[in-house]
């Protein structure tokens, strides 16, 4: 049966340990890195690889293809795309054109995406800026105003399930006011629960109806000083499903990051334990992906319903959809400002 994990691989093929890996654990997904990412006909045949080990073609295969600093295709095989700043910059100029351009980019990037076989692109970002904001984050957020950033978070979900694409927004309940890369450390926020409310939680609940979400590994003092929000019960039950009504599928942050403790199958085993449905493991080591799959459980009940639920999400685009005549005026929209 499938198991709740997402698993990354090490190259741009399968190795034979790999697909052995792949055909015995069953991970839901696939997530790929610039590691994996040289040309379309290789990505192309790296899907296809992993969705012939696991046996369901339909199988999610994730990437995060922001624009920015955050893009796993690039040049010159792949356009670039802006970072999602210039979305919230152009908003604040202009709303409407800000909106054009994140449903326009955001259907651009799928356009690339279906082409090789990736069905979700873990975008959009709803962590609204702070000052002393991270530079991991920096300009990936739309901006400081959580309305703004939940409608150019839903103007790029939108564009993305346009385009054949899954969205999976970002990172639950907010990482804006971190000051430290959870890469290399856990971030502590200390803001009191009134303003969370009314600032950073405020976009995700605005789109939670959407069907994918990502935790961040962050800890809220003022909701559960002991555990991060990835492995929070409180944070999960509380405010994810409870405040915000979040019912979709709930993957976790990379759990190799730093900011969390213990190894593979601790951090795997407290993940699961909060609630999450599925833990995302991304570097491609074959002995920790082994170490997740076996603390996964098997994928089923409402675990699974989330996940059927939102692959059902999936649909054909538009095939009339006109590549050339929306780069144009992608272009045109994005220019400088006056």
């Amino acid at each position: 049966m499938t198991k709740a994990f997402i698993s990354g691989c090490a190259g741009l093929r399968l190795t034979a340990d790999e697909k052995t890996f792949f055909t015995r654990e069953d991970p839901l997904g696939l997530i790929l890195f610039r590691r994996n990412c040289d040309h379309p006909e290789q990505v192309a045949a790296l899907t296809a690889e992993f969705r012939t080990a696991v046996g369901r073609e339909n199988a999610p295969v994730l990437i995060d293809q922001e624009g920015g600093r955050v893009m796993r295709l690039r040049p010159p095989h792949w356009p670039s795309f802006p970072p999602q700043k210039l979305f919230g910059d152009l908003y604040r100029a202009d709303p409407g054109r800000g909106r054009e351009a994140a449903w326009l980019g955001a259907r651009l990037i799928a356009h690339e995406l279906l082409a090789l076989g990736i069905n979700v692109d873990c975008l959009p970002l709803l962590d609204v800026s702070q000052p002393d904001m991270v530079d991991a984050i920096g300009d990936r957020a739309y901006g400081s105003a959580p309305d703004m950033v939940a409608k150019l978070g839903k103007e790029t979900c939108e564009g993305l399930l346009a385009g054949g694409v899954l969205p999976v927004f970002k990172h639950l309940p907010g990482h804006g006011r971190a000051t430290v890369d959870s890469h290399l450390e856990l971030p502590r926020v200390d803001a009191p629960r009134e303003e969370l409310d009314a600032v950073d939680f405020a976009p995700f609940k605005a789109l939670s109806s959407y069907p994918m979400a990502m935790t961040a590994h962050l800890l809220f003092t003022a909701i559960d000083p002991k555990a991060p929000a990835t492995q929070s019960r409180v944070i999960i039950d509380s405010i994810i499903r409870g405040q915000m009504g979040f019912d979709g599928v709930l993957m976790s942050d990379d759990i190799n990051m730093k900011a969390l403790g213990g190894d593979m199958r601790e951090r795997s085993a407290a993940t699961f334990a909060a609630g999450c449905d599925l833990v995302l493991h991304c570097n491609g080591e074959l002995d920790q992906m082994q170490a997740v799959a076996d603390v996964a459980p098997d994928l089923e009940g409402m675990s699974r319903l989330r996940c059927e639920r939102a692959l059902g999400w999936l649909k054909a685009p538009d095939p009339a959809f006109d590549a050339g005549a929306a780069w144009a005026r992608f272009r045109i929209l994005t220019e400088s400002l006056a």
